[in-house]
């Protein structure tokens, strides 16, 4: 059988270690870019094909999207040392990697993997390089914009991620910090790739957004209950106030850049924390046809807590 061909930026990333078998599950062969190994026991038995190199390698671009009927970019910074460095990858490594598509595989489709963030760019310069990422796509594909599509996943976890860890290790603690007031949309990792081979698989041009059974968010203090009872403790929240997180997120980036290490939480991360609207309206999600979410937030933050501890992570 002549199988469709996939190719994977960010395949031994959070989401690229659940993207990259969910594809293999919808039916493609698939084709990863990588510059180093996945962790240790992430796709043991799959088969598949490497590409060896980076965003910045036109070389290897040129050999990823050979013969490939849907990219699928999901490689990116979440987390960087300052604006030009986020930029330089996650919209000038889009750039690169379209332009290519476009060039040496003109049949292909393009999938972007974006970011709610980026429907509030002035936030953050992640959000901001996730926005720019999508402006140069769009402009790379006009006028073929039915092989362009993007999907903005909101937030994401489950087995894996190290970017929600110390969200559960705090649910832990006897007194637990609650950030923000807002209303925030989530997903397990599993849907999240399970939508994107979905898309990948049953081609709609266009640009979504996921979220899991409610679209309209949680609470942030419901999120940590939900963590809490993922974790088998009863702690008292205690809600911080803004001016607070914002002054904690100024002396982390202060820190960052002193010892030279980027962090996730930062200033901007901060303020994405604090807005207090990361819904999903239902008209901007896949079409049901196409994928509907099956873990619940209850069932998904169980089954993280349970490979975090098996992992030996909490």
């Amino acid at each position: 059988m002549n199988l469709p061909r996939a190719v994977l930026t960010g395949a031994t990333g959070f989401l690229g270690l659940h993207l990259l078998p969910a594809l293999l599950r919808s039916g493609f062969k698939v084709r990863i870019l990588a510059r180093g190994d996945p962790a240790p026991g992430a796709w043991e038995g799959l088969s598949f094909e490497t590409v060896h190199g980076s965003l910045s390698d036109a070389g290897a671009l040129k050999a990823l999207v050979q013969d490939a009927d849907v990219v699928v970019h999901a490689a990116g910074l979440i987390k960087a040392p300052s604006r030009p460095e986020f930029l330089r990858v996650n919209r000038d490594g889009t750039a690169a990697l379209a332009g290519i598509t476009r060039a040496q595989a003109p049949g292909a489709n393009f999938l972007l993997i974006s970011s709610l963030a980026a429907r509030e760019p002035s936030l953050s310069d992640y959000a901001f390089s996730k926005r720019q990422a999508e402006v140069v796509a769009e402009a790379v594909f006009a006028g073929q914009e039915g092989r362009f599509a993007i999907i903005r996943p909101p937030a994401i976890y489950g087995p894996w991620d190290r970017a929600t860890l110390g969200f559960f290790r705090a649910s832990l603690l006897p007194v637990v910090p609650v950030l923000g007031r807002g209303r925030v949309a989530v997903i397990h990792a599993r849907d999240a790739a399970s939508a994107i081979a979905a898309l990948a698989k049953n081609w709609h041009p266009g640009r979504f957004v996921l979220a899991d059974e409610r679209p309209q968010g949680y609470k942030m203090r419901d999120v940590a209950l939900a963590a809490a009872r993922a974790t088998g403790r009863r702690p008292c929240l205690v809600q911080l106030p803004d001016a607070l997180v914002l002054a904690a997120g100024q002396f982390a980036g202060l820190w960052a850049r002193l010892t030279d290490k980027p962090r996730i939480f930062g200033p901007g991360k901060a303020r994405e924390m604090l807005h207090l609207d990361w819904t999903v309206p239902r008209a901007e999600l896949l079409p049901a046809e196409v994928f509907a979410p099956s873990v619940s937030l209850e069932d998904g933050f169980a089954d993280t807590v349970a490979w975090y501890r098996q992992a030996g992570w909490l």
